[in-house]
């Protein structure tokens, strides 16, 4: 997967519990990437971790408690470690910001201030989502799988109509760049949802494109992962159909 990508829904935040952004088919809460350190509500506010970590085989034909299974292919750079689910095993770790196997955990959370049993969309240092992302291989509670046609709690709905009115003049749209400085990570926000595809690029000093990526229609975040580069200044060219800006961003490493 690439870069953690909310679509608009929520910014990750490493300074604030993250909000609660669905429910799983068993019925248990999912939140974003950051929650309380301790499942009891202390400790600050952390990276919740996945207990998954990739194995180290070349070959493919056992399963990660060493049951052996018909050999799939071999670790290539088409099917890189990584490319199957059961290139990942699980690692038990006392500490409890690391979830269990189905990448949840019991915890004080915002909305369940007694506890609950909650999931976590995990992502790694450089928000780049963590095996297994979401839930696990298995659930923790009992699957139902149904659909939701009605929600009593006070929500945001947002229908075809609702949709239809998103933004499509780019000469309106506020663009948020942040951080910037930055260290390792720059995110694009748009300031609403849009009709259009806005393509992104990533350009040096010198003119050269680094990186392109894209905010699809009814999205608005988009990010780009500056790990590779060197300190120094860019550009974020941002283009949809009849517009274009330029932004300049500066990456700074101690």
């Amino acid at each position: 997967c690439e870069v953690y990508d909310a679509d608009g829904l929520y910014v990750p935040s490493e300074t604030e519990h993250s909000p609660l952004i669905g429910f799983a088919y068993d019925g248990f809460p999912i939140y974003g990437a950051f929650g309380f350190k301790n499942s009891d509500g202390t400790g600050g506010i952390v990276r919740i971790q996945s207990s998954y970590q990739l194995r180290n085989i070349s070959e493919r034909n056992t399963y990660a408690d060493g049951t052996a299974v018909d050999s799939g292919p071999d670790i290539s750079d088409e099917y890189f470690l990584g490319y199957f689910r059961e290139d990942y095993e699980f690692i038990d770790h006392p500490e409890e910001d690391y979830l269990d196997e189905h990448n949840g955990r019991f915890c004080i959370t915002p909305e369940y201030p007694e506890g609950t049993y909650a999931y976590f969309a995990t992502v790694n240092e450089d928000w780049t989502s963590a095996y297994p992302y979401v839930v696990g291989p298995t659930f923790y509670g009992v699957l139902e799988n149904r659909s939701v046609t009605s929600v009593d709690e006070e929500t945001i709905v947002y229908d075809g109509e609702e949709m239809g009115n998103a933004i499509s003049d780019m000469e309106e749209v506020s663009i948020n760049i942040f951080p910037n400085p930055s260290a390792d990570l720059i995110t694009i926000q748009l300031g609403q949802l849009i009709k259009e595809t806005v393509n992104l690029k990533l350009i040096n000093a010198e003119g050269q494109v680094l990186k392109t990526t894209k905010v699809n229609p009814g999205a608005s975040l988009a990010y780009f992962n500056m790990q590779a580069f060197p300190s120094g200044i860019y550009f974020i060219e941002i283009q949809g159909a009849d517009f274009r800006k330029t932004q300049k961003v500066i990456l700074e490493r101690d």
